[in-house]
């Protein structure tokens, strides 16, 4: 009865398509899945259709990114209404944004002597969103890096000599934006905020809180047990729901197992049912 509640597809930055996710899923022997792409939606559909025929229960999701510093924040929706016109609006928004990006930081790359062009990154991306990590592949191919980590430190990670910044939704507006189109808003892996301190946190936590915050990412790949105690009770002090997920993205990250994540992660089905209590009180 274990679940992964953090997944990334082709649409965005994963190697496998929405229903090859959830085949293997059912290898794994998940009981349920989200999928969760970067600021997309698109490969809801296709998995949950795929869920119904594999017998996985597959619930509807997305990841936003935040802008914050100087740390990184992401936004996950869970149970969102894929028809609300305002999601779709500020989804597109994100997505062009990220569009109008990918040429710019290849001709960054070109600068520094890198020899590739948009439509190689393309061609790898596999029909979804283009993004860093699609150009990273690329990199590794041409020999210029000897893994996807290794392209991310030297040339496309934040900091980095061909990094770009983005348009950034504020962390009201993500949770406002899950929250008005029916889901439930839950802060991401909360290690990649930062924060001085545990009362740092504790005060951020507070403030999303206060702006409709209902979830914290307590299982994840990148915590270890320290980690996870901690932001179990953080999120009982708030009275969140506890989640998690593997941040699975097939070949792209390595190491890092549907449902499993390093080899130790499980997520009980327990988490999903306290999402689901809190989604069936929004519906009524």
């Amino acid at each position: 009865m274990y679940i992964d509640l953090h997944i990334h597809t082709t649409e965005s930055d994963g190697t496998l398509t929405p229903s090859q996710v959830v085949r293997y899923a059912k290898e794994k022997g998940l009981k349920a899945v989200a999928i969760t792409d970067h600021d997309t939606i698109h490969g809801n559909e296709e998995a949950i259709k795929e869920g119904i025929s594999a017998g996985v229960e597959v619930i509807p999701g997305v990841e936003i990114s935040v802008d914050y510093s100087p740390g990184t924040m992401h936004m996950l929706g869970y149970f969102i209404t894929s028809e609300d016109p305002i999601l779709n609006e500020k989804l597109a928004l994100l997505q062009d944004s990220r569009a109008d990006r990918n040429p710019r930081i290849i001709e960054k790359l070109n600068k520094l002597g890198l020899s590739l062009t948009y439509d190689e990154v393309v061609q790898v991306s596999g029909g979804g969103q283009v993004g860093r990590p699609h150009m990273a592949q690329v990199l590794m191919k041409k020999g210029y890096t000897k893994s996807i980590k290794e392209a991310f430190d030297k040339y496309l990670g934040k900091g980095a000599p061909a990094y770009l910044d983005k348009f950034r939704l504020s962390a009201v507006e993500a949770i406002t934006m899950i929250t008005d189109a029916g889901g439930i808003p839950v802060l991401a892996h909360p290690f990649t905020l930062y924060c001085k301190s545990s009362d740092e946190l504790d005060a951020l936590v507070k403030k999303l809180v206060n702006q409709g915050l209902q979830g914290l990412e307590v299982y994840y790949s990148e915590h270890d047990e320290r980690k996870t105690s901690s932001y179990k009770l953080l999120a009982k002090r708030y009275n969140l729901a506890i989640t998690g997920g593997s941040d699975f993205h097939g070949k792209n990250i390595k190491g890092i197992d549907l449902g499993t994540g390093r080899g130790k992660l499980k997520i009980p089905y327990t988490a999903l049912e306290n999402l689901k209590t809190i989604w069936e009180e929004k519906r009524k």
